[in-house]
C-alpha cells in the first residue's frame, strides 16, 4: 500500500484521515515507511486496532524485523495475516508456507552470518536467480541484504517467526557435533586435553569440550527450550531440550563424551568437579547470538554417571504484562482488582514449569509504581526489575527463605514477593506478613486453586490464619498452541468427544482442528504454549468452610457455585476457539 504525499497547501492531519503518523526521531531505524504502511494495511484488515497502531509503530522504532515481532507477539496478529500485509506495502509476492521444506543444499549458497544479520533464507534457485523469503525486507534492507550477498536476490515476504523457525532448521549449531566428540572420543591423550580444558571458562575457546558445550547450549536457545537434559545411558549420552513442555532428542553422543562434558559445566558452574556422588547445584551466564543467558545447572549421580539439568533464562526476553498472559477477560479483570488490594495474599499455584513465575513477574508489572516499596525473596532472580528490590537466597550465608523473608520485614515493604512457599516457617511468616498490612505475592507447588489451600493447612498453619491472610489463589498449567501454520480439520474418537461434551459447559461443537506436522512445527502440529488459568477468590461462605477444615470437594463445590470456571472448563474454552486440542488438554490436565 502506497503511503498518500501531502502537497504543502494540504492542512489536513493524518489522525483526521485515520492514517497513521510515521514516528520521527534520531533513533528510528531505516524502515519508517515500511512500517507505516504495514501497521495501516493490518488496521483496515481489521487485524490490528486503529488507536493502538500509533504504539506499535513507536515500539517498532522503524525497524521492520522488530516491528513485526510485536504486532505478532504484543499486539496478538496471525503470522498469516501479517505476512499479508507486509506483501501488500512493499508490492512483493507473499511466501506459502504451508508446504515448504528447509533446504540445507541451498544454504551452502549464501553465507549463513549474511542471512542471519539480514533475516533472509533461500528457498529455490533456478538457473542461477536465487529466490529468497525475508521478513526484513524494506527497500533499504533487501539493497544492503545483496549487497553483502554479492548476488541480486528474487525476495518473497513472510512472517518474522517463519524465518526464525526456518534458520534454526537449516544452519543448526549442533551439526557439527559428531566432528568435535571424535577428536576426544577414544583417545587418552585427547580425553586428559579435554579434561584440561574444562578449565577454560570462555565460550569463545576452540577446544573441542568448550566448543560442544557452546554448540549444546547455543542450539537449545534457539530452539526455543526452556531445559536442556544431558543423561548418560549404558551405551551413549542422550542429550534433549524441553521444548513447549515435551522433551526432544536433540543428539546422541559416545559415552567417552560425558566426563569431560559434565567436567566443563562444573567449572563454569563453580561446582565442585571431584564430588560425583551428591547432588549439587550451580549456574553460569553467557551470552548467544548477541542475547545474554543464565543457565541454572543442576547434577546429580545414576546408575551410568552424572545426569545434568539445565534451566535456560534468556535475559533479552522482555517481561510479559498480565494483559498478555492469555487470561480471559473476566479472569483478568477480577485478578487484577484483586492484586491492588492494600494487604492480603494471593498464591500462585501449579506444578513445575506451569509458568508460574511469569504470572508473579506479570502481576508485580502490574502493581509496581513509584510510591511503593516493592522487595522481592527469590531462588535465585530470574529477571531483574527496574525499581524493585530483589533478594536472592543464599543457602552457605544462611539466607532462606524464612530468614529473608524475616529481614524484608524489616525493610518498610509495601508488596512482598516470596519465590516459592516451602516450608511451614516461611509460610507461617508470609502468613503473618498478610496480616499485619503488607500484600504479599507467593507461589505454591498444588494441583489446583484448592488444594494449594490445603497445602497451607498441611504445613500446620492454623485454619483461621489461612482464610483471614489469604484474598485468592490463581492456579494455572500451559498448554500447547495448534500450530497455524498445519492447521487442519479431523474427526476426534468417541472418547475425546465424550470427555469434551462433559467438560465444556454443553458445547455444540461440531468442527474440531489440529496440527498435521510442518516444518514451521518440526512435525509436532504445536507452536508455542498458552496458560490455562482457575481463579479462587476467598469470599466470606469459603472462609468458614476453610475454619471448618472443610474437604476440597466441598471447597470446590462451593467455589464453582459462586462462579468460579475451573481449568478444565477454561482449557475446553481453548479447544471451542481452535486454539488447542482434546488431547492436549486431557494429556495436561489429567481429564477422566
Amino acid at each position: 500500500m502506497a503511503l498518500r504525499s501531502k502537497s504543502k497547501d494540504d492542512k489536513r492531519s493524518p489522525e483526521a484521515e485515520g492514517g497513521a503518523v510515521a514516528p520521527t526521531g534520531p533513533e528510528m531505524g531505516p524502515s519508517v515507511e515500511e512500517c507505516v504502511a504495514t501497521g495501516q494495511a493490518l488496521v483496515e484488515a481489521g487485524q490490528l486496532e486503529g488507536d493502538r497502531l500509533a504504539e506499535a509503530l513507536a515500539d517498532g522504532a522503524g525497524n521492520l524485523w522488530k516491528f513485526g515481532n510485536l504486532v505478532l507477539t504484543k499486539y496478538g496478529v496471525g503470522r498469516a495475516e501479517y505476512a499479508k500485509a507486509l506483501g501488500q506495502a512493499t508490492g512483493l509476492p507473499v511466501a506459502d508456507t504451508k508446504a515448504a521444506t528447509p533446504s540445507p543444499e541451498l544454504a551452502e549458497l549464501v553465507d549463513e552470518a549474511t542471512a542471519r544479520k539480514f533475516y533472509f533464507i533461500p528457498v529455490a534457485d533456478e538457473g542461477g536467480s536465487l529466490t529468497v523469503w525475508g521478513a526484513d525486507v524494506s527497500t533499504a534492507r533487501r539493497e544492503a541484504a545483496e549487497a553483502a550477498a554479492g548476488k541480486r536476490f528474487n525476495w518473497i515476504v513472510t512472517d518474522p517467526k517463519t524465518i526464525e523457525s526456518f534458520t534454526e532448521q537449516i544452519w543448526r549449531s549442533d551439526a557439527d557435533i559428531g566432528r568435535l566428540v571424535a577428536s576426544f572420543q577414544e583417545s587418552d591423550a585427547a580425553s586428559q586435553a579435554a579434561d584440561d580444558a574444562v578449565n577454560e571458562v570462555s565460550l569463545d575457546d576452540q577446544a573441542p569440550v568448550v566448543q560442544l558445550v557452546s554448540r549444546i547450549v547455543g542450539q537449545a536457545l534457539r530452539d526455543r527450550a526452556s531445559d536442556i537434559h544431558i543423561e548418560p545411558l549404558d551405551k551413549d549420552v542422550r542429550v534433549r531440550y524441553r521444548i513447549d513442555g515435551q522433551l526432544v532428542e536433540a543428539v546422541r553422543l559416545p559415552v567417552s563424551a560425558h566426563n569431560p562434558l559434565v567436567s566443563r559445566l562444573k567449572i563454569m558452574s563453580s561446582m565442585n568437579i571431584v564430588e560425583k556422588r551428591a547432588p549439587q547445584d550451580g549456574q553460569f551466564s553467557t551470552t548467544v547470538d548477541g542475547r545474554p543467558l543464565d543457565v541454572r545447572v543442576s547434577t546429580v549421580a545414576t546408575v551410568f554417571g552424572e545426569k545434568v539439568v539445565m534451566r535456560l533464562l534468556d535475559k533479552s526476553k522482555s517481561m510479559v504484562g498480565l494483559n498478555e498472559l492469555g487470561m480471559p477477560r473476566e479472569t483478568y479483570n477480577a485478578y487484577s482488582k484483586l492484586v491492588h488490594q492494600p494487604y492480603g495474599m494471593v498464591i500462585c499455584a501449579g506444578p513445575t514449569g506451569a509458568g508460574k513465575t511469569t504470572t508473579l513477574y506479570a502481576t508485580l508489572l502490574e502493581i509496581n509504581s513509584g510510591g511503593k516499596n516493592v522487595t522481592t525473596i527469590e531462588d535465585p532472580v530470574e529477571y531483574v526489575f527496574p525499581g524493585i528490590n530483589q533478594v536472592g537466597t543464599n543457602e552457605r550465608a544462611g539466607l532462606t527463605f524464612a530468614t529473608g523473608l524475616k529481614a524484608l520485614l524489616r525493610q518498610d515493604p509495601d508488596v512482598i514477593l516470596v519465590g516459592e512457599v516451602r516450608d511451614a516457617d516461611t509460610a507461617r511468616i508470609a502468613v503473618q506478613s498478610a496480616l499485619t498490612g503488607h500484600f504479599v505475592l507467593s507461589s505454591l507447588h498444588g494441583n489446583d486453586s484448592v488444594a494449594a489451600v490445603h497445602r497451607l493447612l498441611d504445613m500446620g498453619i492454623e485454619a483461621f490464619l489461612v482464610a483471614s491472610a489469604v484474598v485468592a489463589v490463581v492456579a494455572q498449567r500451559l498448554v500447547r498452541r495448534i500450530c497455524d501454520n498445519c492447521k487442519e480439520e479431523y474427526e476426534p474418537t468417541a472418547d475425546e468427544i465424550a470427555v469434551f461434551r462433559s467438560h465444556s459447559g454443553g458445547s455444540d461443537k461440531v468442527h474440531f482442528f489440529r496440527g498435521a506436522g510442518c516444518s514451521y512445527c518440526s512435525d509436532t502440529g504445536y507452536h508455542g504454549r498458552i496458560g490455562v488459568y482457575e481463579l479462587l477468590k476467598i469470599t466470606p461462605e469459603l472462609r468458614r468452610l476453610i475454619v471448618g477444615w472443610a474437604t476440597t470437594e466441598e471447597l470446590r463445590r462451593l467455589a464453582v457455585a459462586q462462579g468460579m470456571r475451573t481449568m478444565l472448563r477454561e482449557a475446553m474454552q481453548l479447544v471451542e476457539d481452535d486454539v488447542t486440542t482434546i488431547p492436549e488438554v486431557v494429556k495436561t490436565l489429567f481429564a477422566s
